[in-house]
């Protein structure tokens, strides 16, 4: 009782020190709001050779499932609820909620009328035409003890792994003769999926079989000179060193891969003559029906440089197609490479006039024609149909007046340029093509747009609405939809495009800190797009009693054009933070609502170390900001990011060598600008995250930050999330994100209440 009135003194003490009270009840509740919909898309499960599909969609009534026939333009219940939860009870004797069957794994045979799944502990067979439910086997019963085996396309070979060599068996023989392929496997240059293996046991192999299954192929990776990263997992029995192989930027000892094909009746290996540049990537393209060759690209490790090739399966060499330099770097992630008829077309995409777009060539490399081009970016190739020589894919930026950054689906003309819309709705939009090519099924939204799932015909039309979602519960909580904004960057006069959340009761006669939620690429941007209930962290974070934006940054995302994306090249720390800047005192100019004087920035990853910057290279601007396991130190971080963004510079020298004779010697080298070397700039309110166990952004990312700044003589907060990889999960998340409201209550409303009253699952209690 007495610690009860003493907290009571110390409240009364502190209250009236406070400003703007944080309203942490309003964030919890929208923090779940979530929960509290449905289905937002419909996922498409097509049957076997057909364009007919399943799927199944959650609203108020439960989880329904529904059989399309494109061809007959219906849609029918897959089976009732009542009926199948019924039957379910007969076999079992026990109780089903109609509204939550609890059916797992669902999938058609072949022969499109029996569907199969797992209920509890077995396994279940049901004939939609006759309605006839049978219980099959046990789950249990059904382990995989092959779980190492890879059977060959005709089911008579299998191949696997053994102390780093790789072997094959007769498949379905016991008493099969393990035949030894190779004897030079070793640690970290292995023929096992598992390079660190120890065991003796039969295991995963890298070997991949070919169509006749009278060839594989097998990428090897020679590793053995690459240097360990380690993190300690505390939350283990006994603390446990986790050890892996990682590649830095500029590091001289990286992987070196080579190309492998064995024969399985003479056992002969064959080394694909694949080398042409020190430390090149490889990467196989295609494998067809036809044996004879497979295609496969090498990269220059300064990325900037690559051909696609064919090798020869019977003698190893090796023909170049397609030879190609994409200054300063070639864009890996709308990347597409497609072989159509055994090789007499490719598809090939390219950014060589700074937009990306696709172009036909002949089998033998021979540029045929484009196939799109113009001011806007061809992006995800979603089908190729090789009968109507036709190309569904994604575009981004063509339709004018439009965010270019909405997915909309076009098709086009493998033999001519000329491309046509088919989905006409402003709008993001989500698309999977039936095998058949005839049907779409479209989902497509806005941040501002709810949800619609439609099926077209692939001229575009729509035959079927298959379902909308169901969001009553949502605006009977008060949910407000974000809204939409474009600024410009930095240089007055490129666009960009984003999102600002508001809390549900917005008075505009009032002003409210501004928070920016960063990320900038430039592989990718995070700004939604799609219709979202929560906004990732944003629309809970606005509820505490701030606005909240999300917008994208030159140097960010590959859907525009390569000027923009490659903006950031030569500076991975802080190429992205003029513009954030610049756009947030454009919104403070138009709304009056926003509070110029009080702004915060947060961001995971890449908007961890951005978001640090931020304090430090404009600290007079940001007042506070949250870092969750930044790459603060790109010079740590893995050497693909790293090199391909910033830059890898080569460097030749000659070796004078009176014996051999002279010989040129390469060598590879990065730096990339740090934090770190800001420390002594910073000021303001910083609150760093990590996880213990990351292996994706080693926390030596963060301590090291924390190190500079404790040097530096500054204060800030750092937490360490026991048991948490790159990406936060359970109560870590949670507690993760409680406490960046509290940073940000604190130290942008004036509300240090969280810091005398602090319980996770009390907000109700203690506010």
């Amino acid at each position: 009782m007495m610690k009860l009135v003493l907290l009571g003194v110390i409240w009364g003490l502190v209250i009236p020190l406070f400003g703007q009270k944080a309203n942490y009840r309003q964030a919890e509740k929208f923090r779940k709001a979530a929960w509290e919909t449905g289905s937002l898309n419909v996922r498409p499960h097509f049957l076997e050779n057909s364009d007919k599909f399943w799927y199944s969609y959650k609203t108020e009534d439960g989880t329904r499932y529904y059989l399309v026939d494109p061809a007959k333009k219906t849609q029918d219940f897959l089976f009732e609820n009542e009926y199948m939860a019924q039957e379910l009870t007969k076999i079992t004797s026990k109780p089903y909620s109609i509204k939550s069957l609890p059916l797992k794994d669902l999938e058609f045979n072949k022969d499109g009328k029996t569907l199969k799944f797992k209920v509890d502990e077995f396994h279940y067979e049901y004939n939609v035409k006759t309605r006839l439910l049978e219980q099959k086997d046990s789950v249990k019963n059904k382990k995989d003890e092959n779980y190492w085996a890879k059977y060959s396309p005709d089911s008579t070979y299998i191949v696997f792994a053994r102390k780093h060599n790789l072997y094959l068996m007769k498949a379905n023989d016991k008493d099969s003769v393990e035949i030894q392929l190779t004897e030079d496997g070793e640690p970290f240059y292995s023929y096992a999926s598992n390079s660190r293996d120890t065991s003796s046991k039969r295991t995963w192999a890298r070997a991949h079989w070919l169509k006749d299954s009278k060839k594989l192929y097998v990428v090897r990776s020679d590793e053995r000179k690459v240097k360990d990263l380690w993190v300690i997992d505390v939350l283990s029995k006994r603390p446990r060193l986790e050890e892996y192989r990682y590649t830095m930027p500029g590091d001289k000892e990286v992987a070196q891969h080579e190309l492998l094909i064995f024969d399985v009746v003479s056992r002969e290996k064959i080394k694909v003559n694949t080398e042409k540049w020190p430390d090149q990537s490889l990467r196989i393209l295609h494998t067809g029906k036809s044996t004879d060759r497979l295609f496969f690209q090498r990269k220059k490790r300064t990325c900037d440089e690559l051909e696609i090739c064919t090798a020869d399966l019977e003698t190893g060499e090796v023909t170049v197609l397609i030879q190609e330099k994409s200054k300063p770097y070639f864009n890996d992630q709308l990347y597409h490479f497609s072989v159509l008829e055994e090789g007499k077309d490719l598809i090939w995409w390219s950014e060589r006039t700074g937009w990306g777009h696709f172009y036909h060539y002949d089998g033998k490399g021979t540029l045929k024609n484009a196939i799109t081009s113009g001011e806007w970016v061809a992006g995800k190739m979603l089908r190729v149909d090789t009968v109507g020589r036709t190309i569904y894919f994604e575009g981004y930026g063509r339709e004018k007046g439009r965010n270019p950054y909405y997915s909309c689906v076009y098709k086009a003309s493998l033999d001519r340029e000329g491309v046509s819309l088919l989905t006409p709705e402003d709008a993001n939009h989500s698309v999977t093509v039936s095998k058949s090519g005839k049907y779409l099924v479209d989902n497509y939204s806005r941040v501002d747009l709810e949800p619609r799932s439609v099926l077209r015909d692939n001229k575009g039309k729509v035959i079927l609405e298959l379902a909308r979602p169901d969001l009553r519960r949502l605006y009977e909580m008060g949910w407000k939809m974000p809204e939409r904004f474009t600024v410009k960057a930095k240089d007055g006069v490129t666009d960009l495009y984003g999102v600002m959340w508001k809390p549900v009761d917005f008075d505009s006669t009032k002003t409210y800190p501004v928070i920016s939620y960063v990320y900038p690429g430039p592989q990718t941007e995070a700004v939604p797009f799609d219709f979202s209930v929560s906004g990732v962290y944003n629309c809970a974070l606005a509820q505490v009693g701030f606005i909240v934006v999300n917008f994208g940054h030159r140097g960010g995302s590959p859907q525009r054009e390569k000027w923009y994306h490659t903006y950031g090249y030569n500076n991975l720390r802080d190429y992205a933070l003029a513009d954030d800047k610049y756009g947030i005192e454009q919104l403070a100019d138009r709304y009056p609502f926003i509070d110029l004087k009080k702004v915060g920035i947060f961001g995971h990853s890449g908007g961890g170390f951005m978001s640090t910057a931020a304090l430090c290279m404009y600290p007079d601007f940001y007042t506070a900001a949250v870092s969750s396991s930044g790459n603060h130190d790109n010079n740590i971080y893995n050497q693909w990011w790293g090199e391909t963004h910033h830059g890898v510079k080569e460097i030749k020298k000659t070796v004078k060598d009176t014996v051999k004779g002279d010989r040129e010697e390469i060598s590879f080298e990065s730096k990339i600008a740090t934090n770190s070397q800001l420390a002594s700039n910073f000021k303001g309110y910083l609150l760093l995250v990590t996880g213990d166990i990351d292996n994706n952004v080693h926390p030596g990312n963060t301590l090291r930050m924390a190190n500079a700044l404790i040097q530096a003589g500054k204060n800030f907060d750092l937490i360490m999330l026991p048991g948490q990889r790159h990406g936060y999960g359970g109560r870590a998340n949670d507690f993760y994100q409680y406490r960046m409201w509290f940073h940000f209550a604190k130290y942008l409303l004036g509300d240090a209440s969280a810091d005398y009253f602090y319980e996770i699952d009390g907000f109700e209690k203690r506010h």
